[in-house]
Formats: structure tokens, C-alpha cells, sequence
């Protein structure tokens, strides 16, 4: 699994990191999501989906 962030499309609304706080984080000094690990493991695959599907702007991009 390997993730992307559109950065032109992420607002910062933060649903990400929420939902997988291992993976997603907002900086203070950034005006996009930050991820943590680009190619987390396996099993915060459910988590990493789910935060994908929360963006309300579906900046995240979820590859296999």
C-alpha cells in the first residue's frame, strides 16, 4: 500500500488525521496534511481507507 496526498486539493480539514493519526499529521508550519509513512504497514490498512474516504476534498490517494 503506498499513499499520496494531492496537496493542491488538501484544505487541512484534518479528518485524516483522526482517523489514522499513525500515518497523518498537520504541522503547525504546513499548509497540507503531512504523512508520516508514505507505505505503513498492512494492517492500518483499514484505517488508512477509511481516512481516504473522509477527505472531503478526496485528496488522499490509497495505491496497492
Amino acid at each position: 500500500m503506498k499513499i499520496e496526498v494531492d496537496v493542491g486539493a488538501c484544505e487541512m480539514h484534518g479528518d485524516c488525521v483522526m482517523e489514522a493519526p499513525e500515518v497523518f499529521d498537520l504541522q503547525d508550519d504546513s499548509d497540507v496534511v503531512t504523512v508520516l509513512n508514505d507505505t505503513p504497514p498492512e494492517e492500518l490498512r483499514a484505517k488508512v481507507e477509511s481516512a481516504a474516504r473522509m477527505c472531503p476534498v478526496s485528496a488522499i490517494l490509497v495505491k496497492d
